[in-house]
């Protein structure tokens, strides 16, 4: 029973890092979804462009999109 709970606690240890790093909660997205239609709306569908695409126009985006963008490392 032990080798159980010790092999749980390691398997969520390892997939809530991935799920911290997962695609945009709806509060970003919706925080982006203006400048992202106004940017980049040809990487719509395509998250990594879109992401690349935004960082590259930090300095355009909107308050709360740029604080999306800075939190996520751009």
């Amino acid at each position: 029973m032990k080798i159980s709970a010790v092999a749980a606690l390691l398997l969520a240890a390892s997939v809530l890092p991935a799920a911290a790093q997962s695609g945009p909660s709806v509060q970003e997205q919706m925080a982006c979804r203006g400048d992202a239609s106004k940017f980049c709306a040809e990487h719509i569908g395509k998250p990594p462009q879109m992401n690349a695409c935004l960082r590259e126009n930090k300095s355009k985006l909107s308050d709360s999109c740029r604080k999306v963008v800075e939190s996520r490392g751009g």
